[in-house]
């Protein structure tokens, strides 16, 4: 495999405090027309918080982060100098196309901390019937990522749960890429490396209590620490790794699981989560999947297809996110080379046949 040596190390600016809203118009004295994309619920999120003087025209994205609905928001938008985001991983996506097609600057707020969407200068694309398509890339990085702290701490625990699992899998998925590669690794790759390990351990000590810290809407230095590697930490892996911090295994699972409609209603980064143990599974790697189990045991994440409702035709649903996963246009063999619909098959049924007993995350 042939590594990147382009290295996109995160916006322009990163602002992660409590009432950073606060300075939103002070950052963006310098467009004249900023428009904002957003959701219902995610504006209404920013107009508790916001407390500026700027008017923004605003436009709502259509819930799907498809090519189609940054064309469509484009040609509303035209004329504009900055598309603020403000929302989820999906609306953020969505903002960052759209700008990319109108060639401008592009500023995110996000509302919850389900992905690293913020930070980075990509989107997961989906088709209109919110099937995955791609993961398009930008040659403008974020002008800003805004991180409200005080906003972001009254976020729905179950995005905060995602974020959580999408992050964990920056290190399974680089260290997966990065074991079958011969020779030295590049110096900004090994930075990369580190920066998931980073981001790896500090989850798995901090996660619980900022878990909690959520739960009592208590703004704790383990939340601050856990909201940032989600968004930024998890953003630079990535951008310093190029190739080889790139999606691998367990998104290879998710976007399987986008054929499977019963998951549709789980966050991306749970669905992620489970596809964390069925690359650990598939590799071999047994005992590093079993100490991840105790971690999703304690926290409330779920190891097998069934915890996501998957029940009638069960195995056939396995099998056709195991065919999707291993195909040659996927990439789950990035991270276990030998990789076949059989032997991801295998994996998730081996996990299936594990007692698990999901926690309540609400």
């Amino acid at each position: 495999m042939k590594l990147s040596q382009t290295v996109r190390s995160g916006p322009d600016h990163y602002i992660c405090q409590a009432n950073a809203l606060s300075l939103l118009d002070e950052k963006i004295q310098d467009f004249n027309h900023p428009v904002i994309i957003t959701g219902d619920k995610s504006y209404q999120a920013f107009k508790k918080h916001y407390s500026g003087t700027r008017n923004f025209p605003i436009f709502r994205y259509d819930r799907t982060a498809s090519n189609e609905d940054m064309a469509r928001l484009a040609e509303l938008t035209f004329g504009t100098d900055c598309i603020i985001g403000v929302g989820g991983g999906r609306v953020l996506d969505t903002a960052k196309g759209t700008a990319a097609l109108l060639g401008i600057d592009c500023v995110t707020v996000p509302t919850v901390l389900g992905t690293c969407a913020a930070y980075t200068p990509v989107s997961a694309v989906y088709h209109p019937d919110r099937t995955f398509k791609a993961v398009d890339y930008y040659k403008r990085a974020p002008y800003l990522c805004l991180m409200d702290l005080t906003l972001l701490m009254e976020s729905p625990l179950e995005y905060f749960m995602g974020g959580i699992g999408d992050t964990l899998a920056k290190w399974y998925e680089a260290e997966g890429i990065t074991s079958h590669l011969q020779g030295p690794l590049p110096a900004m790759v090994t930075v990369g490396l580190q920066t998931a390990k980073v981001t790896q351990e500090l989850l798995l000590e901090e996660s619980q209590e900022a878990i909690m810290s959520l739960k009592r809407k208590e703004l704790t230095p383990a939340f601050q620490k856990v909201a940032e590697a989600v968004v930024a930490i998890a953003g630079t892996v990535g951008g310093f790794a190029g190739e080889s911090g790139r999606m691998a295994g367990a998104h290879a699972v998710h976007n399987g699981m986008s054929l499977v409609k019963e998951t549709h209603a789980y966050e991306h980064g749970v669905k992620v989560a489970y596809g964390i143990l069925v690359q650990l599974t598939a590799a071999g790697k047994l005992k590093e999947a079993q100490n991840l189990q105790n971690f999703y045991e304690i926290n409330g994440f779920y190891q097998t297809l069934s915890d996501f409702g998957v029940h009638k035709d069960l195995e056939d649903k396995m099998w056709q996110i195991a065919s999707f996963a291993s195909s040659p246009n996927e990439t789950f063999t990035l991270a276990v080379p030998d990789a076949t619909t059989q032997s991801i098959f295998n994996a998730m049924k081996a996990l299936e046949s594990l007692s698990s007993v999901p926690v309540e995350v609400n």
